[in-house]
């Protein structure tokens, strides 16, 4: 590079640190004046910003490209909204989890993290107000529903301002080579999700549950005869070598994560809401119940159920449909499913997440 080049790439770097600290300064008279988006409204308006280039650009610019750039987007506003407030995310820890990842790509490497040790720990910062946002699992493709995510729905109510959809690549890490493994440490998911893989690979290791795919990370830097199935960060963080990468029996393994907080989005024209009910416990109450999203021509997306807590061989039902609770279809189901449930929550609407 002539020294030319050098110079003008030097003024270049030196105008876009100009340009982030005035969106900093932006974003300052946002928050003092009240006015400062939600993480889920800015990440609307990101989305809307990379629609717009698309626009502009045409076929000039990739896919790739594209992600990238919107990742690079996000980052920025994370580190301007980090310049004004503590707003701490609360996410199923340690660092390095699949966790930690999807909080990164929902609300940016900037933002303030507390990992917890558990699923309901999420739920009980945000409900107290140590995080203004928390992040759960809510299903994976692969092993289905999360129970201990429905469980906490069930018994508390929380909100659900955003999703992230996070592929999940595991990989086989280790500090020693491959004929040195016995044991292969995860969490139980973890396992489950490449249980073929480890059969035919490693036959004879013991496989060990442990709390996190982190932990397993750790444990495998600690001695050569560990395997840790678990993220590519967390082999990073620990030294480890990738023994092999992608071991998940299915390729589309992604886990949604569901974003926790009490801000309340507005319609974006591709959104979701998720209510909770349960019906009495008679014939047919169900069924009657499912057709006022058909009447409404709603179209469901999502259907769980959960055994009731409080008595024996009932249920609750977990329901997303396409739309936003404010389009005038979703308030006339919603309004016709109160009159026919015992219990009915709106959990939330937000916009439909992307991988």
């Amino acid at each position: 590079m002539s020294s030319s080049d050098s110079n003008d790439l030097r003024q270049l770097d030196l105008r876009l640190l100009s340009i982030i600290r005035q969106r900093d300064e932006l974003v300052k008279a946002l928050a003092e004046r009240g006015q400062l988006p939600t993480v889920g409204q800015e990440n609307i308006i990101l989305a809307q910003t990379i629609r717009d280039l698309i626009s502009e650009a045409g076929d000039s610019i990739d896919d790739v490209t594209l992600s990238s750039l919107e990742t690079t987007l996000r980052q920025i506003a994370s580190h301007s909204r980090g310049q004004v407030r503590n707003a701490a995310v609360a996410f199923l820890g340690p660092k390095y989890s699949y966790s930690h990842l999807a909080a990164i790509k929902h609300f940016g490497e900037a933002a303030t993290f507390a990992p917890v040790a558990s699923i309901p720990a999420v739920f009980d910062a945000v409900h107290r107000g140590d995080a203004v946002s928390g992040l759960v699992p809510i299903e994976n493709s692969t092993d289905g529903r999360i129970v201990d995510t429905l469980g906490m729905f069930v018994r508390r109510h929380m909100q659900i301002c955003g999703e992230v959809l996070l592929p999940i690549h595991h990989n086989l890490l280790a500090s020693g080579s491959r004929d040195d493994i016995t044991e292969i440490h995860s969490k139980p998911q973890a396992l489950s999700q490449c249980r073929d893989w480890l059969a035919s690979n490693f036959p004879a290791a013991r496989l060990i549950e442990v709390s996190s795919t982190t932990a397993a990370a750790e444990s495998a830097s600690t001695s050569p005869h560990i395997g840790a199935v678990a993220s590519l960060a967390a082999g990073q963080a620990y030294g480890l070598t990738v023994i092999n990468a992608n071991i998940e029996d299915r390729q589309d393994n992604v886990t949604r994560f569901a974003v926790l907080g009490r801000d309340e989005t507005e319609p974006t024209g591709d959104d979701k809401t998720s209510l909770l009910f349960q019906v009495e416990h008679q014939p047919g109450a169900l069924a009657e119940a499912m057709t006022v999203f058909s009447e409404a021509r709603l179209n469901l997306t999502w259907i769980e159920s959960f055994p009731s807590p409080d008595s024996r061989n009932e249920y609750l039902f977990f329901v997303e449909f396409a739309g936003h609770r404010a389009n005038q279809d979703a308030q006339q189901a919603i309004a016709n499913l109160g009159t026919m449930t015992r219990r009915l929550e709106v959990l939330g609407s937000y916009p439909v997440a992307r991988l």
